[in-house]
């Protein structure tokens, strides 16, 4: 779509907005001339001091339609002065997430660097004596995710007695993972009359609940159906198994000659596995998930931004606030347990009007997850069988066939012939019983029926002389001489 075509509606230039030069000239050095339609819609929404509800699906610039215009209404305060007194917090960003808060922390610094304005962002899993020195050195813009703004809070080491923006990203993604009593706590502590954002890819019936408790008559805006997934990312859904999901990946690689790709999935055991499977496949691979060190995190994922690495393989925890320029393609691995999560996952790539690729592996289990997606972002989902190139190895096919009879060399078949078969070894007879020759003699009567028994006769025919025999298990007596207590 070129300027000179006619009849076609331009999308608004930033120059157009009442903006200070500062912050245009910000803007055009970070490569922005026209307005995203939640940019168009929303900033002069801010600018009149509204409060605002913005819906829009992932990746459409939803950071700069709120940091642009809140930087506009702070430079009225903008001071040189090095005075940690001139410089308080006016302008609160709480993010879910570490990834998402600095994230947003880079795009504030970005439009602001023209500008006297101080910014910072603070979040858990590092050290807090950095984030405090900063804090006390004084800052007109925070962003923070809440756990560690209340860490702040509790050590005196954030005032927000001043705050007079308040900005809730992602707010849904908060409210799931549990954040409500921290986000009940921290506005506790803002003053009442403030000026309240709230920007999301999609609204829940709890969101619009917490909205109607913070906000004072906010504008809905959406340039987008609710949870509607960007037009210009290719979704496809395979059917697969589990065992052949890490192999189509790699042949979708290939084919598709991708140079990066995001690969999602459910559990942090399970991205650490399959980061080192790709990496015995010879494939720059980094794992991004909730067990990582913040440190870490941020290595990584600067790695993956400078192109050093081929595969990030993250958990949900990097499936919102990630902004990576021209993203080829993302790979939903497992599918999301959260519906929601499967938009935000799609939406790393295709950012910006860009074109993008996301995958889905499905298996069986996976039918009522599937049916959650079709239900949320209401289209039908086709199956597609996921064809493998016959690559590996099959070890029957190692294997040498087995050579027929008439293959065979003479010797071994003659030596077949003279063994004789199975069925025709003679079978071992059973083994007879011991024979006693006394019990096989016939019956015989004695000849005098009045006469002693045979053992009788023996007695009697034995002398009481004669010395008794002793019986061979019985050992003789050692004769003892007559010292030692024996006979003589």
């Amino acid at each position: 779509m070129t300027s000179d075509d006619p009849g076609v509606e331009q999308p608004p230039l930033f120059n157009t907005l009442p903006l200070d030069p500062k912050l245009l000239r910000a803007v055009a050095e970070s490569g922005y001339m026209s307005m995203t339609p939640i940019q168009a819609k929303a900033i002069p929404i801010v600018l009149a001091g509204r409060d605002i509800m913005g819906a829009a699906q992932t990746g459409t610039g939803k950071t700069a339609a709120f940091t642009i215009p809140l930087l506009q209404k702070m430079l009225r305060h903008e001071t040189a002065s090095m005075s940690p007194a001139r410089h308080p917090v006016r302008a609160l960003v709480l993010a879910p997430t570490r990834e998402l808060a600095d994230q947003v922390a880079e795009n504030v610094k970005k439009y602001a660097k023209h500008t006297q304005l101080r910014s910072t962002v603070v979040f858990g899993g590092i050290d807090m004596k950095p984030q405090t020195l900063q804090l006390k050195a004084g800052v007109e813009v925070l962003i923070a995710t809440p756990g560690r703004l209340l860490d702040h809070i509790e050590a005196k080491n954030a005032v927000l007695n001043q705050v007079e923006y308040v900005v809730l990203d992602e707010a849904d993604r908060m409210l799931d993972i549990g954040f409500l009593p921290d986000l009940q706590r921290i506005l506790s502590y803002l003053p009442k009359a403030r000026q309240t954002l709230l920007f999301s890819a999609t609204f829940s019936p709890e969101i619009k609940k917490l909205a109607a408790s913070y906000l004072q008559e906010p504008l809905l805006v959406e340039v987008a159906r609710p949870n509607a997934t960007a037009s210009t990312v290719e979704q496809r859904f395979y059917s697969t198994t589990d065992d052949d999901k890490r192999v189509f990946i790699r042949q979708l690689i290939k084919s598709r000659d991708l140079r990066q790709a995001i690969v999602f999935v459910n559990s942090k055991l399970g991205a650490a596995r399959l980061a080192r499977s790709f990496e015995r496949d010879g494939l720059r691979t980094q794992a991004l998930h909730g067990d990582k060190s913040q440190d870490e995190r941020l290595k990584a994922l600067a790695a993956f931004k400078a192109g050093e690495v081929d595969l990030l393989v993250a958990t949900d925890v990097a499936a919102r606030g990630l902004d990576i320029a021209d993203l080829p393609a993302v790979f939903n691995f497992d599918v999301p347990f959260n519906a929601e999560d499967y938009v935000h996952r799609i939406g790393r790539t295709g950012r910006a009007g860009a074109s993008g690729l996301a995958v889905t592996l499905v298996t069986r289990d996976d039918a009522r997850l599937i049916a959650d997606i079709e239900k949320l972002i209401k289209k039908k989902i086709e199956l597609e069988p996921a064809e493998l190139e016959d690559e590996r190895p099959r070890r029957r096919e190692e294997r040498p066939a087995r050579r027929d009879a008439d293959e065979a060399p003479r010797a071994e078949r003659v030596e077949r012939a003279e063994r004789p078969e199975r069925s025709e070894r003679p079978m071992r007879a059973a083994p007879r019983p011991a024979a006693d020759p006394f019990f096989d003699k016939p019956y015989e009567p004695n000849a005098a029926p009045d006469s002693s028994p045979a053992w009788e006769t023996a007695k009697a025919a034995t002398p009481a002389s004669a010395p008794r025999a002793l019986s061979p298990n019985i050992r003789p007596k050692r004769k003892v001489a007559s010292l030692l207590g024996g006979n003589r």
